[in-house]
């Protein structure tokens, strides 16, 4: 009994040690690589399970690097950069290592010039040497030495892992560490810093995400609501009307806000361009500042070209609603944010469409009710055309 309290006492604390140096091994200082590879600095990189390991000589500005990234595969590409000229992936100058189309694990270098861009291997701004990668299980490793541009030991460095389809390389995720994943170190003193640009710029969408769903996709739907379904009612004149200019103005003015945001977003990724969310953005700018604009140009109740202005105003509306729910989506899949946030607006869609629908067999019933109360029965329709004789039989009502 005693040995069998041992042996599972042995056992229990023999696991221990295996996840502790487990543990331990995600650490760059534990880290031994093969063939003798020896490093006099590392740090652990914030995002993505990368390491950086380096040895830096002075004498010559040049460095000996290694990167690794954990938890990666074959369908997987990674990439680290220096960044001589800013902060991001637009002037990186990347050391990357995909697995081609032959099976065969390469490593090459690729000048970043673009967001959009295919990593295409391409000459860098400084000169790289002894370039190669390894995979050892699901860690992949690129080995190289750089020559320091300008002997600057403090660089903006960038790391990236992405999808491979075909042996080549795949646009990285546009949301969580992909877009923190940027920072600074210094190959001299070992300090490492993260830039928080990629956070910054993920909080600008998620802010022009929602002035936009609460705008356009939202207070726009409600607006036009209130001035179908409560114009039925005659008390509600003339507070259906200031209560739907209130309600559309306030979804322009969020909207522009909305929009402008997106307009810097775009300037501050010129690479990255979503066509198909952009134009119809801007087409729903162009619409709901035309809507605006009619509005001031409202033509009075008794006026013969009011007709006209109703069904311009009508189709130029219900135009701007179908573009904006879409776009709403379109910008959803765009921004990825967990599914509870696009189940949200699919749940304000529907509560609104339900109500909608109420309203809809309400109105219709009032309207044809009130018709039917209005139209002349046949006996009083009999008794006005004999008591005029028969005049104006053109019309019959004697008008």
């Amino acid at each position: 009994m005693k040995r069998a309290l041992k042996a599972a006492l042995l056992s229990r604390v023999l696991f221990l040690l295996c996840v502790f140096s487990t543990t331990r091994s995600q650490s760059c200082s534990s880290y031994t690589f093969s063939n003798n590879r020896l490093y006099s600095a590392c740090t652990d990189l914030p995002f993505l399970n990368a390491f950086l390991h380096w040895t830096y000589y002075p004498s010559s500005g040049t460095a000996d690097v290694a990167f690794r990234v954990n938890g990666v595969s074959i369908s997987n590409w990674v990439a680290w950069a220096i960044n001589p000229t800013g902060v991001g992936m637009q002037g990186a100058q990347a050391l990357v290592a995909v697995q081609n189309s032959s099976g065969i694990l390469q490593a090459y270098t690729s000048n970043v010039q673009t967001y959009e861009t295919t990593l295409a291997e391409s000459l860098l701004s400084f000169s790289v040497s002894s370039l190669s990668a390894e995979m050892s299980g699901n860690q992949m490793m690129i080995f190289a030495t750089v020559q320091l541009p300008d002997n600057n030991t403090s660089v903006t460095q960038v790391w990236q892992v992405g999808p491979v389809t075909g042996g080549s390389p795949q646009p990285h995720a546009q949301t969580g560490d992909n877009l923190k994943s940027v920072g600074s170190v210094d190959l001299l003193s070992g300090q490492v810093a993260s830039s928080g640009a990629g956070g910054s710029r993920e909080t600008k969408k998620n802010v022009h995400g929602v002035l936009n769903a609460v705008s356009w996709g939202t207070l726009i739907p409600i607006g036009v609501m209130i001035a179908r379904y409560m114009k039925v009612f005659k008390a509600a004149d003339p507070a259906w009307f200031y209560l739907h200019s209130t309600c559309q103005t306030s979804a322009y003015i969020i909207g522009v806000a909305g929009w402008g945001t997106g307009l810097k977003l775009g300037s501050d990724s010129p690479g990255v361009v979503y066509h198909t969310h952009r134009n119809i953005g801007i087409t729903l700018f162009c619409l709901g500042t035309l809507q605006v604009i009619a509005l001031l140009l409202r033509p009075k109740k008794d006026h013969k070209n009011r007709f006209y202005w109703n069904i311009y105003h009508y189709f130029i509306g219900y135009t701007v609603i179908i573009l904006s729910i879409i776009n709403v989506f379109k910008g959803l899949d765009i921004l990825d944010p967990t599914k509870k946030w696009k189940k949200a607006y699919i749940g304000i869609l529907i509560f609104l469409g339900c109500i909608a629908l109420v309203l809809e067999g309400l109105t219709w019933f009032l309207v044809l009710k009130r018709k039917k109360m209005a139209a002349p029965t046949p006996e009083k329709y009999s008794h006005t055309h004999s008591d005029i004789g028969g005049a104006d039989e053109g019309n019959g009502y004697g008008i």
